[in-house]
């Protein structure tokens, strides 16, 4: 790190992929089975992942259906674990930083989960849809009750896991997991470290919308939003909940004098009410994310999360900026030494980095990477061979 500043050093930047590209077998295959995808409303990037995903596969002409891991879980600990989780990001980031750390290096912690989690086994198996040929998740704590399932032959069906972040934590890692899929060589190399033995880089799940556009969409794009043509524009993203330090940030975005904040504060009305007064641009829910970031010039996120995989496939120069504890420092490391992000360590770096950003060409190569939905394909298929040779009567 040079004064306060980790700069990209222009690695590749994976690109999207349209759901109808690389199918291999047509729409409508009889090898093409059921597949249950289990993410969590715990935010918003797990089920924004389980969802793209499911329309990438049905666009392969797979059947799929989709669960709430908590739907797994008595129904009083949905809330429990969704609004604890929530209250230690907003009020207590130190105590999620400390349990982030703790499951990190401590085997031990990972197992104790793993071993509270098994209470939800039976739940899981009875959710689980007839005929379904492979489970995908999207959120880690699933992964402990689906993989030992399967390490224990108790769940056929195969089980692929898609890491919604850059960084593979233990709590994604499960014996019985077939198949890990990361956005990143650098994620490759944290699950193998943690022994995965088959892990696959895909691209992002997020939606070929983000995909770079003409420039002259920007014009558009601004008055959609009601946001100034000429300026030089800041996206400030927080998460759908807005949780980070989003005020401060804002404020030193603003006094950098180079750009023109918009602030994006997500379901957080608390956050919006602070923000009133705010000189710069505020905006609550966004639904339509691909035509606000058309629209901005640089991105400010703090999570290494969905929107920050959103700004890169937008090819959008991004800026790591107080990221919030525990997976978000950890993600904003990565990020910065595989060069998709510029990480400002210091208020005093953040004009210099902004002013680098917004004024120079920041045309990151990309290059394509495999399909999600071309990993899960090719799993159903061999799960559908599997059944066959299994049910083929014996030659005499």
């Amino acid at each position: 790190m040079t004064g306060g500043i980790r700069a990209p050093s222009r690695d590749a930047i994976v690109a999207p992929t349209d759901a109808r590209a690389d199918r291999g077998d047509p729409v409508g295959h009889p090898d093409r089975g059921r597949v249950l995808v289990v993410s969590a409303d715990i935010g918003a990037g797990h089920d924004a992942a389980a969802a793209e995903l499911a329309d990438r596969l049905a666009a392969h002409g797979i059947m799929v259906e989709r669960l709430n891991f908590f739907a797994a879980l008595p129904r009083p600990l949905h809330s429990v674990f969704r609004e604890g989780y929530r209250a230690m990001l907003r009020w207590l980031p130190w105590s999620y930083d400390a349990l982030f750390t703790i499951t990190d290096r401590s085997p031990l912690a990972v197992r104790a989960i793993r071993t509270a989690l098994r209470l939800a086994s039976r739940r899981m198996l009875l959710r689980l849809p007839p005929g379904t040929s492979l489970v995908v998740t999207t959120f880690p704590f699933a992964n402990q009750v689906l993989g030992p399932l399967r390490h224990r032959g108790r769940l056929d069906a195969s089980v692929v896991t898609y890491v919604t972040d850059f960084v593979v934590h233990p709590t994604w890692m499960a014996p019985g997991i077939d198949t890990y899929c990361v956005i990143h060589r650098a994620a490759q190399r944290h699950a193998a470290a943690h022994g995965a033995h088959d892990v696959r880089v895909v691209s992002p799940l997020v939606s070929a919308r983000f995909a770079s556009s003409p420039s002259d969409d920007k014009r558009a794009a601004r008055a959609r939003f009601g946001l100034p043509e000429q300026e030089r524009l800041a996206l400030i993203v927080a998460g759908s909940w807005g949780v980070g330090d989003v005020v401060r940030t804002a404020a030193e975005v603003l006094a950098t004098g180079c750009v023109t904040p918009v602030v994006v504060c997500g379901r957080n009305d608390e956050l919006r009410r602070r923000l009133h007064a705010f000189p710069g641009h505020v905006l609550g829910w966004v639904d339509d994310m691909p035509t606000l970031m058309r629209a901005v010039d640089v991105v400010v996120e703090n999570a290494g999360g969905l929107t920050c995989q959103q700004s890169l496939a937008a090819g959008l120069p991004t800026v790591t900026y107080r990221p919030i504890p525990g997976h978000g420092r950890a993600n904003a490391e990565v990020l910065a030494e595989a060069g998709l992000t510029t990480y400002v360590t210091t208020a005093a770096h953040l004009r210099p980095a902004l002013t680098a950003l917004t004024t120079a060409q920041n045309d990151a190569p990309v290059v394509a990477a495999t399909d999600m939905a071309a990993v899960v394909s090719e799993a159903v298929r061999r799960s559908a061979r599997a059944t066959r040779r299994r049910n083929d009567p014996p030659v005499p």
